[in-house]
């Protein structure tokens, strides 16, 4: 099992090189992260944005991107606009955000005439090293569904199952966080996380096990799990967090990045390719594992 960030590179080796088309390509920490995928070989760039300004980063920090393809254009909603058409036209697998609002690009990916929709729900999956647990966990949805409901709750979680089978975790043990680990009709999401363990029992959400309510506290810490008599496959261990609501799965997240310094990386899933989507103040070696994550996803 992959227990380390660095360990989802053995999953794309042996693939053919990514098609990651870029938009507002002018970013030094986007252009650095190219920057080693590409001289891995793992992928073949599309940057859209300020020529100007890729060249002027390109040069400071030793790109070479005289062989990449470079389109002009400096309105961020056309430059989502073509970086779609790509991948609509088969001319790219990836899409990438750089120096924009996320909301940009989105308007654009989730254009229900071209841009990337699926039948599923598009949602946020991170992927975390943290040290003291030992391997790989996963949080969703922490960056797109403000308030989802049960149906978009099934898809949250089966986008992220599908992740988690193509980084190596055949068969994902979920928890469905709340505040409580028992049922209160007066807590909405615990009654939407016991619904959740009954259909993943029942097979309408796939490849993977699913309880709930759980705590915080006893989906990652058995001890916790066996003080309050909690006894399941997921407690204590699980492999994917989905939280109730895009708040909570935000502080989360942030808590995880900021208290334990833990390395991460995130992708989108649910749309016809990955979509990278990194905060603009994510570091280079964020962006750098949400590309590698991506590109194991294909």
């Amino acid at each position: 099992m992959i227990r380390k960030l660095g360990q989802l590179e053995m999953l794309i080796t042996n693939k053919p090189k990514g098609r990651i088309v870029i938009v507002a390509a002018h970013d030094d920490n986007v252009l650095m992260s190219i920057k080693e995928v590409y001289e891995k070989g793992y992928v073949e760039p599309i940057l859209i944005g300020d020529k100007e300004k890729i060249f002027k980063i390109a040069n400071e920090i030793g790109l070479d991107v005289s062989g990449m393809n470079i389109i002009k254009e400096l309105d961020d909603t056309q430059g989502a606009r073509i970086a779609v058409n790509m991948i609509n036209n088969r001319e790219a697998d990836i899409i990438m955000k750089g120096y924009l609002h996320t909301a940009e690009l989105l308007k654009v990916v989730l254009d229900k005439e071209n841009g990337l929709r699926t039948k599923n729900v598009i949602s946020h999956v991170s992927v975390f090293e943290v040290e003291p647990y030992g391997k790989l966990l996963m949080v969703t949805d922490a960056g797109i569904n403000i308030k989802p409901d049960l149906k978009q709750k099934a898809e949250i979680i089966q986008n992220a199952v599908n992740v988690a089978i193509n980084i190596g975790i055949d068969r994902p043990k979920v928890a469905a966080l709340s505040a409580v680990e028992v049922v209160n009709p007066s807590i909405q999401s615990t009654i939407d996380a016991a619904a959740l363990s009954k259909m993943a029992q029942r097979g309408q959400i796939l490849n993977c096990t699913v309880d709930g309510p759980l705590g915080m506290d006893n989906a990652i810490n058995l001890e916790a799990a066996k003080h309050k008599n909690i006894e399941s496959e997921v407690a204590g261990d699980a492999d994917i967090l989905m939280v109730p609501d895009i708040e909570s799965g935000n502080i989360l997240v942030k808590t995880l990045t900021f208290l334990y310094n833990s390395k991460s990386c995130s992708v989108l899933a649910g749309a016809k390719v990955p979509i990278v989507v990194t905060s603009r103040a994510d570091d280079s070696i964020t962006k750098y594992y949400s590309i590698i994550l991506s590109l194991a996803m294909r």
